[in-house]
């Protein structure tokens, strides 16, 4: 049975348009990307306002998963 990595990453300690590199395989997985050629989102999480609290992706390059958090800078335009 494959063992399934699971790798977090906060949005927050990221620079750039939000494209990174899969922790696992290294390929480039990219938020302008909408063919599912990467990565597929498997999950996500909400607040209870309905804002965005964490957003799971699998990698279908080595089937990481991989979990984004840091999205509370959204919550607060302030921040932007």
């Amino acid at each position: 049975m494959k063992q399934l990595s699971v790798y977090r990453i906060n949005l927050n300690n990221m620079d750039g348009d939000g494209a990174f590199l899969c922790p696992s395989c290294g390929a480039l997985i990219s938020p302008d990307d909408v063919s599912e050629k990467t990565y597929k989102i498997i999950d996500m999480e909400t607040y209870e306002d309905g804002s965005l609290k964490t957003l799971s992706l699998m990698c279908k390059k080595c089937d990481a998963k991989i979990v984004l958090e840091g999205f509370e800078i959204l919550r607060n335009p302030k921040n932007l």
